[in-house]
């Protein structure tokens, strides 16, 4: 049976993610599609507690209906270290975006998420621009993100996933 993608409407909603969240994060974090595409679990708790930390950074809780289904976050892309490609230009806030609950999955979802996301930070920070790094074998969120206007950069090797596409998305000029 094919899910029919949702329209956008004010059904999806990101909320400040909060240290009670903590128990659903840590289960979501677990779940098998996340695992796959976000890493081990204690990798990627860590990551989000530095996120949690960081007082420039945007976390938040996905919500549709009113039920949390998944997580999203932005940190200005330097809290990652010497990892990052050199093509990152300064001022750029790294995104990040799970649709954890499998029935959620595959509808659009993160795509919007990550619309509002981007939205966010762009009008709330100075950043010059946004970036996301995925791997070549996730075409489905690579396509999200293109849809949400990142475009391509590089490829380049991740340490944890391999060949990875850099993409970015610039400020809109105003």
């Amino acid at each position: 049976m094919i899910t029919p993608k949702p329209e956008p409407t004010d059904q999806l909603k990101l909320r400040p993610a909060t240290q009670g969240d903590w128990p659903e994060l840590k289960r979501w974090l677990n779940l098998p599609g996340v695992v796959q595409w976000w890493g081990t679990p204690n990798a990627v708790e860590a990551e989000i507690r530095i996120v949690f930390e960081t007082a420039s950074a945007v976390a938040r809780i996905i919500e549709w209906d009113g039920a949390p289904i998944g997580y999203a976050h932005a940190i200005d892309a330097t809290h990652w270290g010497e990892e990052l490609p050199v093509a990152i230009p300064a001022g750029t806030y790294d995104v990040d975006c799970l649709i954890a609950e499998p029935q959620h999955r595959g509808r659009g979802l993160g795509r919007q998420a990550v619309e509002m996301l981007v939205n966010e930070v762009f009008s709330t920070t100075l950043c010059v621009a946004c970036s996301v790094v995925i791997s070549v074998r996730n075409e489905q969120a690579v396509r999200a993100y293109e849809k949400v206007g990142f475009k391509w950069v590089e490829v380049f090797e991740d340490p944890q996933f391999g060949p990875s596409w850099l993409m970015i998305k610039h400020r809109p000029a105003v």
